[in-house]
């Protein structure tokens, strides 16, 4: 069970990098930075987090055009909790290939952890508009909103300044 998120994340990895050049006419990527990448999905299904950056980000210095790297360092991010750092990847694998709808679902899902509903809801609308009669992309993320809307954050009593006494002025 403790291997499934890292077994999902090198399929989408490769399912990723493996579709990216199709029905491109540009110029193959840098064999080796394909070869750091597969490297750094073989560490993240691993566990092996640290190894899997450093492979991803040797991969992205042979070959910024790199989209998997981008997917990969993205998954390292969500290993480590990091949503931020998350969306911003899969941001940088949307400026290489703006309609890959699975990388706009998943953004739409950390996008969701951090509690930016309109953001996800927003790639939900960039899905639809790329798949025109719906897709699995749009129904996960679909479920995804729905079923996790962010609850209010809980203020802690060490969050909370006393209050003055009534009639007293409020100084900050």
């Amino acid at each position: 069970m403790r291997f499934t998120p890292a077994a999902v994340s090198l399929a989408v990895l490769v399912a990723v990098t493996s579709s990216g050049s199709i029905g491109q006419k540009s110029h193959p990527l840098d064999p080796r930075s394909v070869a750091w990448s597969e490297r750094g999905g073989a560490a993240l299904a691993d566990g092996k987090l640290d190894q899997a950056t450093d492979a991803f980000e040797t991969a992205l210095a042979l070959d910024p055009r790199n989209r998997g790297a981008f997917i990969g360092l993205a998954q390292v991010a969500h290993a480590q909790g990091l949503p931020g750092k998350e969306i911003r990847f899969y941001d940088e694998a949307l400026l290489l290939e703006p309609n890959d709808v699975n990388v706009l679902q998943a953004q739409g899902v950390a996008m969701i952890s951090r509690g930016a509903m309109e953001s996800a809801r927003g790639n939900l609308a960039k899905i639809k508009s790329v798949c025109k009669k719906g897709c699995d992309a749009a129904n996960r993320l679909t479920r995804a909103i729905a079923s996790n809307v962010p609850a209010p954050r809980i203020v802690s009593t060490t969050d909370l300044k006393p209050l003055p006494p009534s009639g007293a002025p409020v100084k900050e």
